[in-house]
């Protein structure tokens, strides 16, 4: 488009860790502004109150980014601070601001401000949707994600199931689907040999990845019993479990100590910081998802970047995004199915033809796509 808007992101950003919310919103900016536009991101100076955080620290230990314009400014809990900001952005008239929502939580705040900027007359409201049902329920979520809901003007949804869900909440405003693009702001691809080098890894071993946040429905628990399947009959594999926990741990040691795993379960929980990222993917061979339920998943377009085979469960919208047996294996959420994937790929070889498949599939979720689908929204 000719001309130059006003953008305005609400949401996660530096100084707030990457692994997700802040990642997407700060590569969503660079979109825009490769688009020719003006870009402000409006994150919080608070997000989630101590009590209310599961991980070790929201925060992040790298510089801040030197291309983008990060105000800190939004206070999830405090009413007072909603009305400043909103009134503040009202006046600004932001042509489009654009609120990536996970969590109803955030729905009194995201939605007041929101409520505050569409006073002027001006500003179209987009949000592009995590999920609006959330994995964890807790009391009180339908009332506050339906108040966010009712202040926004059109939504982007990254999964056809939770298209469907926002029916539940609103069936007459526009809302379209737009696969989550890749996460290709982690560097190259680089050698395996020099990423297990970096790690400290054995190169004559084979290792499979699960990355990210552990949380109760991403099935950590049933990778490490299907794990246990798979050395009793392929002794040179190991599983690469990179990230921190957002649950207890003990059960998770608990499924490795009976099964003997540890040996071939390499635990890294702390924080993956974005500069580690590529050597973890790089350095393995298959990236896992056994999520007993899911919406889509920001790991699987790490996983494309870096031409990654994957196996993911059939649940949300995973399956939507790797076709079965051409980037990788769509399974039950079963241990044994799992293993019988994981075995399958190794005996039958088939790392290479997979990498090659992701390299061409990949090709769909470009920035430009999520961009597009902003702008067919703003002109309804």
């Amino acid at each position: 488009m000719s001309k130059k808007r006003k953008i305005v992101i609400i949401g996660s950003a530096y100084p707030f860790r990457g692994g997700g919310l802040s990642t997407y919103n700060e590569r969503l900016a660079r979109a825009f502004i490769q688009n020719g536009d003006d870009v402000v991101i409006h994150t919080f100076s608070l997000q989630y109150p101590n009590f209310l955080f599961p991980g070790k620290t929201q925060y992040s230990d790298s510089p801040p980014p030197k291309d983008l314009n990060i105000k800190i400014t939004v206070n999830s809990i405090n009413p007072f601070n909603w009305i400043i900001i909103g009134r503040k952005l009202r006046k600004y008239k932001p042509d489009i601001v654009i609120i990536k929502f996970w969590i109803p939580f955030m729905g009194p705040c995201l939605g007041t401000i929101a409520r505050l900027i569409k006073k002027n007359k001006h500003s179209k409201i987009i949000s592009i949707i995590d999920n609006i049902i959330p994995h964890e329920k807790r009391l009180g979520d339908w009332a506050l994600a339906k108040y966010f809901v009712k202040a926004v003007d059109g939504f982007v949804a990254m999964s056809v199931s939770v298209l469907d869900d926002l029916e539940k909440f609103d069936s007459t405003k526009p809302k379209l689907f737009c696969a989550h693009p890749l996460y290709d702001s982690y560097g190259d691809i680089i050698p395996k040999e020099i990423a297990k080098q970096k790690l400290g890894l054995d190169f004559s071993l084979k290792y499979l990845l699960f990355f990210g946040f552990i949380r109760n429905y991403k099935g950590l628990d049933l990778l490490l019993e299907a794990f246990s399947l798979c050395v009793k009959k392929n002794t040179s594999l190991r599983l690469l479990v990179a990230g921190e926990f957002y649950t207890d741990s003990s059960p998770y040691f608990e499924i490795i100590k009976k099964h003997n795993l540890e040996e071939f379960v390499l635990m890294h929980n702390d924080f993956i910081p974005d500069e580690k990222v590529a050597e973890y993917f790089c350095a393995s061979d298959l990236v896992a998802q056994p999520y007993k339920n899911a919406t889509q998943s920001g790991v699987t377009q790490i996983a494309y970047h870096f031409n990654k085979p994957m196996i993911v469960t059939n649940v949300g919208g995973l399956a939507e995004i790797v076709p079965h047996n051409k980037v990788g294996y769509v399974i039950k959420p079963d241990a044994h199915e799992i293993a019988e994937a994981i075995l399958k790929f190794y005996d039958e070889g088939k790392e290479e033809e997979f990498s090659r498949n992701a390299e061409i599939e990949k090709v769909r979720y470009s920035w430009d796509n999520m961009v597009n689908a902003i702008d067919k929204l703003v002109i309804r």
